[in-house]
């Protein structure tokens, strides 16, 4: 029938914006294990935390590789869970949300150099998916160790 031609939109352009309450506590409770192992000296390259509609969590370290393979790694076993329906092993149905944290450096515009940080990702099915970053300092030193709160650091390539 000519002149009924609808164009498929992208998944993406239908996507929601914004944080839901699951997946930022999902994303919160990720980061603060990861600066507690920070303020210990527990090195990691990448962590990840995957969650279903049931409310069933898996985690995941990613090691013994560089820091680029290992966020590949875990960026792509978002989407090999996706993929699978989830983890048997781990109890996970489907993935709906995940968050990813690694340690890595931002650029502070005021000092012209890079500073260490703990960036996070984390995204949900049928949201925009984001990043954050947290300022650290004093790895390994315990009650020396210091961090900023998240600031927010764009927008990112969806995993779900």
């Amino acid at each position: 029938m000519e002149g009924s031609h609808k164009v498929p939109q992208s998944s993406d352009s239908a996507r929601q914006t914004g944080v839901s309450r699951k997946t930022d506590e999902l994303a919160s409770a990720l980061l603060g294990d990861a600066l507690d192992l920070l303020a210990s000296g527990e090195a990691f390259e990448a962590l990840l935390a995957v969650q279903d509609a049931a409310g069933v969590a898996a985690s995941y370290e990613f090691v013994d590789d560089g820091p680029e393979a290992c966020l590949e790694g875990a960026r792509d076993r978002v989407r090999s869970l996706a993929r699978a329906q989830g983890d048997k092993d781990a109890h996970l149905g489907a993935p709906v949300r995940y968050a990813l944290v690694y340690e890595g450096a931002v650029e502070d515009e005021e000092q012209g150099a890079f500073v260490d940080a703990l960036l996070l990702e984390f995204g949900e099915r049928g949201y925009a998916a984001y990043s954050a970053f947290s300022l650290i300092g004093g790895q390994g030193m315990g009650d020396g160790f210091s961090w900023t709160d998240p600031a927010p650091a764009g927008e990112m390539e969806p995993l779900l």
